[in-house]
């Protein structure tokens, strides 16, 4: 039988890119529209990583299943590393990803193409209610004049890779997860999940 394992978020976007990126591990990956009872969980932390592990073991005291959650940050040199944590509501609580997007391009807008820089952060967590584990993945961009593209979600199509020669709403979801900083964050973790349920398998076999 297959280890089972919460993915701890209600965005769909997100979940397709970690299930996607977690799709050669042998694990029966879950989401938490299997437990409708779940609502939002409440992000107070003060960084990306005390997020991800906020909502990795409130998932996993709720369910008693091993949970990966992640967060993650945009942060614009010129506005002095923000939006960072408020990432998501940077145009205020419940807003729209386009919501989000049209403020960035607002705020931005007499901000020159060499100071444009940026960069996108995202840290996993996983939980299983005694073992914590972390990864970051980051990716350098420019946060472009107009958007481009119609793939993908949140600041993609104001987010250009410069040695890709494209944003990420211009990729697909294969070429977005190998470069991105959600995918780079994929990448690290698939070694140490790897490792961590070996390690338990085995401990089972010699019991």
């Amino acid at each position: 039988m297959m280890m089972k394992v919460v993915i701890a978020t209600h965005n769909k976007d997100k979940l397709k890119e970690i299930k996607k990126g977690l799709s050669t591990l042998k694990l029966d990956l879950i989401d938490l529209f299997s437990f409708p009872d779940i609502g939002e969980i409440v992000e107070d932390g003060e960084t990306l990583r005390e997020n991800a592990l906020i909502k990795a073991k409130t998932v996993y005291e709720l369910t008693g299943i091993p949970a990966i959650a992640d967060d993650t940050g945009l942060e614009v040199d010129a506005l002095d590393g923000k939006p960072g944590v408020y990432t998501a509501r940077f145009a205020g609580e419940n807003c729209s990803y386009m919501d989000n997007v049209n403020k960035m391009l607002e705020v931005m807008q007499e901000i020159k193409k060499p100071d444009r820089g940026a960069f996108f952060k995202t840290v996993m967590a996983f939980y299983d209610g005694k073992k914590e584990l972390f990864v970051e993945g980051i990716v350098k961009g420019i946060i472009t004049e107009n958007k481009k593209g119609l793939a993908g979600f949140g600041y993609d199509p104001i987010f250009y890779v410069v040695e890709e020669g494209k944003t990420f709403a211009e990729m697909t979801i294969e070429q977005k997860n190998i470069i991105s900083h959600r995918g780079r964050a994929i990448k690290k973790l698939l070694p140490k999940l790897n490792l961590y349920f070996n390690n338990k398998n085995t401990t089972k076999e010699s019991a």
